[in-house]
């Protein structure tokens, strides 16, 4: 009966350690409405089109961020077309307060770049940010019959988030640990009867 208990405990020590490996090894995938980090990378999703998302504020810590921006005060975004498609077509970008209700868009925008065509395939926002809040981001493209939104919220000056992975990933560590070491001693314990 020992023998069945010992390869039960080395199971569950395995499936652990992997829960452990996988949850460091994984990217955080989060989605914010268009916005999302796949592969290292920030994407803003408009309809058929993608494009690359890189925000960062100059004069605080100049790491860059993906969704909400971490502090107050003067911030650059920078909005890069992974497709081609795109260069011909107008696009649009705004940024409101998120007051759960868009009717009244000109009364709650606090940053606009009219609709207008991109041939570099890059554009640049830069706002400074004077207070804390909740906002949606806001970029449309347009070309043909149709046009595209993407709807992304984001607060303002709450700071970096801690990744949920962060926090679980000690724990877990922790139970495995837990856990092999009292396998250790059951071991060690079986040995010596």
């Amino acid at each position: 009966m020992s023998a069945r208990l010992a390869e039960v405990k080395q199971v569950v020590l395995t499936i652990l350690l992997v829960l452990v490996t996988s949850m460091a090894l994984t990217s955080q995938v989060q989605a914010h409405g268009g916005l999302a980090l796949a592969e290292d990378m920030c994407v803003l999703t408009v309809g058929p089109y993608r494009m690359h998302f890189t925000g960062y504020q100059p004069l605080s810590q100049e790491e860059e961020f993906c969704e909400d921006i971490p502090e107050t005060g003067k911030t650059v975004i920078a909005l890069d077309y992974i497709q081609e498609e795109l260069r011909p077509l107008t696009t649009e970008v705004r940024i409101i307060r998120d007051t759960g209700s868009e009717e009244n868009l000109d009364a709650i925008t606090v940053f606009h770049l009219p609709p207008k065509v991109y041939p570099s395939a890059s554009i640049a926002v830069e706002h400074t940010f004077p207070e804390k809040g909740k906002f949606v981001g806001l970029v449309t493209v347009t070309g043909g019959a149709q046009d595209y939104v993407s709807r992304f919220p984001f607060s303002v000056g709450e700071g970096r988030p801690t990744p949920k992975a962060a926090i679980i990933a000690p724990i877990v560590l922790v139970i495995a640990l837990g856990a092999f070491f009292f396998m250790r001693k059951n071991k060690n314990n079986t040995n010596v009867a």
